[in-house]
Parts: structure tokens; sequence; C-alpha cells
């Protein structure tokens, strides 16, 4: 199994989890960063994804 054709969808799962962790902080500000961020981590893992 190689690894390295799964390094591209790395960036938007880190990107999703860095998102989710600042949408869990209780603060609006925080909280809306980190739904802005899982929206484009998630819209970036599926244009990986279909790539």
């Amino acid at each position: 199994m190689d690894l390295s054709q799964y390094y591209d969808e790395a960036e938007p799962v880190a990107m999703l989890a860095i998102g989710f962790v600042l949408f869990v902080i209780p603060e609006p500000a925080t909280s809306t960063l980190g739904v802005g961020l899982m929206l484009l981590g998630g819209a970036w893992w599926f244009y990986e994804w279909q790539r």
C-alpha cells in the first residue's frame, strides 16, 4: 500500500480537524472560523477525492 497517493488528502483532513477544534471552543469568533474552515476543508477534500 503506497501512502504517497493519499498525501493530497491529508491537508484537507487536517483543515477539517482544526476547524472542528475551533468550533468546539465556546467563543463566537472561533466557532464561526471553525465552521468556515470545516466547509472549506470539506470542499477541498471532495475536490481532491474526485481528481
